[in-house]
């Protein structure tokens, strides 16, 4: 989920003084009702989804006029697509095709193709209630971590053309690994898809056997807080890399986002509506609460127009600030084609290493949870009830499905559910799965329609800086907030939190600066271990994990507290 995303805590043990309680073996061992769902609903309980389904527009059965549908349909696709457009443009980097503007245009293109196809795979067959499927932020300190090999260091780009034009064809000739500069960027986007595609059937068995129910049991906040939260601190750099092409276009981004959704939140907008029992009527619209990134890229994107018009940024395309003029990347919209439908193996047939597998394994396991809790809010704020087991378990699976055609494609990421999308329903009160199946068909033909995609890849570099900077600000957040259920009067509590979070950092700080000090005498075996121990989530999930499960607690009040149960959210 993104960044801005939101986790809703999952097991049915009390954690209020960090203790464990799993249920009775063989009870609901193999289903996620009893990790999850709970118990059957109560009249109270009854009575509030019935009030809160009186106060939607429209119902998740409901059908809204085509029209509205599509109106609808983009209000979401413009909630989630400036989560989205980041993805590729990091990853890019990352594979050495970062000065490639058509390359990142097309894995653009791509990459919203696929979020169509999975919101509409899982509002139709997956677990059927109003959600989005975007980027997945979760895998891309994974494939930071893949792309941090000795192998896949980027080579020079001068070197490896001057050898392919040096070449004759002769067999006896020595060159390069890489004679063909394209070579470079799609031999490692296809070990980026190949790690994808495993961790992703490995999700699709997860959901399908019901082992989810069983993992649930064994993970509380104390492995959710390092785990969430070491995703936002292990992009610091990335974050750095965009704002420090021009600090200032950066900063006003990042002063918009938070006039436009903190300052002027409760400010409306007054505007005319159509509502099937009303007819038109005057609402006061929350524009500013529920598209405040769009308005500032918007904004910010304009002011880079008038100083690139003005000559303020450089245009030596050496110079950092080159990177914030708004025609820095115009050859990419005019050589961009109108049409483009991405299919299975554009890029090369996928290539498939443990070292890949592994690291893309902890971002998906993240992904589960959290998409898990995101099933229960939706459904809570849609005004229905709670999701069966069998509905959680469908919905994983078929995102699983979907994250496995995002890599057969070659997007060069997975998708996962949308929390800021999930609580949009809450302000424009539109439950309706047809309203957002027709946000996965816009995100479909956005996909297809080349030239969008190319728009998004001329974004100026610093604008885009402040739009990572506060995605990846939420995600710290986001794992960080499931410390209200964590009582941080203990200091078992306390060690474990600070252990996990501190190691999570270190030892892939380590690593980064001495390269080669995992040699194990095993090539493969190598680059599993580091691959996992340069993940800050795994290192730092770990640590939580295998210390909440066997670190006993005293009970004493002390330890005890006033906190809210886990297993009642």
């Amino acid at each position: 989920m993104n960044d801005s995303e939101l986790v809703v805590p999952l097991t049915d043990r009390s954690t209020d003084n960090g203790i464990k309680v799993p249920p009775p073996r063989g009870e609901n061992s193999d289903v996620i009702v009893a990790c999850c769902a709970g118990p059957l609903p109560s009249k109270e309980q009854g009575a509030e989804v019935s009030d809160i389904a009186r106060q939607l527009e429209y119902r998740v059965e409901d059908s809204p006029p085509l029209h509205l549908c599509c109106l609808y349909g983009l209000q979401q696709v413009l909630l989630s697509i400036s989560s989205t457009i980041s993805i590729p443009i990091i990853v890019s980097g990352y594979i050495c095709a970062g000065d490639m503007e058509l390359v990142t245009a097309e894995i653009m293109s791509t990459f919203l193709f696929m979020c169509g196809v999975c919101t509409f795979l899982q509002c139709t067959i997956g677990v059927r209630l109003p959600i989005i499927q975007g980027g997945c932020h979760k895998f891309i300190p994974a494939i930071a971590a893949l792309m941090s090999l000795p192998m896949w260091k980027c080579p020079d780009m001068k070197v490896t053309a001057a050898n392919m034009n040096s070449t004759n064809g002769s067999s006896n000739n020595t060159v390069l690994p890489y004679s063909d500069p394209t070579e470079v960027w799609q031999s490692r986007l296809r070990e980026i898809q190949g790690g994808i595609m495993l961790a992703s059937l490995t999700q699709v068995l997860i959901g399908a056997t019901g082992l989810l129910g069983w993992l649930l049991r064994f993970i509380g906040p104390m492995t959710i807080v390092p785990t969430i939260t070491l995703v936002g601190l292990s992009l610091i750099n990335v974050s750095i890399q965009f704002c420090e092409t021009q600090w200032g276009i950066a900063a006003l981004t990042l002063f918009l986002v938070v006039l436009f959704s903190l300052y002027l939140g409760n400010i409306t907008i007054p505007m005319m509506v159509y509502r099937r029992k009303e007819g038109c009527v005057r609402i006061n619209y929350p524009a500013f609460k529920l598209l405040p990134v769009i308005l500032a890229v918007l904004l910010s994107w304009m002011v880079c127009g008038i100083l690139t018009a003005a000559n303020v940024f450089s245009d030596n395309p050496k110079d950092l600030d080159y990177h914030a003029r708004t025609d820095a990347s115009v050859r990419v919209l005019q050589n961009a084609k109108w049409f483009f439908f991405p299919y299975p193996g554009q890029w090369g047939l996928p290539t498939l290493s443990a070292a890949s597998y592994m690291g893309m394994m902890a971002a998906t396991l993240t992904s589960i949870i959290e998409s898990v809790g995101d099933y229960y809010a939706c459904a809570r704020i849609s005004g229905e009830s709670p999701p069966p087991a069998h509905a959680v378990n469908r919905g994983i699976a078929i995102e699983g499905f979907g994250s496995l055609i995002s890599g057969a494609v070659g997007s060069g990421g997975a998708t996962t559910s949308y929390s800021q999308n999930v609580g949009a329903i809450g302000f424009t009160k539109i439950a309706s799965r047809r309203v957002f199946q027709a946000a996965g068909i816009i995100f479909l033909l956005c996909g297809i329609f080349g030239k969008f995609g190319a728009l998004l890849t001329m974004m100026p570099k610093p604008v885009l800086g402040g739009i990572v900077v506060i995605s990846f600000g939420m995600v710290t957040s986001v794992g960080l907030s499931s410390l209200q259920f964590v009582n941080l009067s203990s200091g078992r509590n306390l060690c474990i939190i600070g252990l996990s979070l501190l190691l999570g950092l270190m030892i892939p700080s380590y690593l980064e600066k001495r390269k080669g000090v995992i040699n194990t005498g095993n090539r493969e075996a190598d680059q599993v271990i580091v691959v996992l121990l340069s993940t800050s989530m795994f290192v730092g999930g770990v640590v939580g994990f295998l210390l909440d499960n066997t670190v006993p607690v005293l009970l004493i009040r002390e330890e005890i507290g006033d906190i809210p149960q886990w297993s009642k959210h």
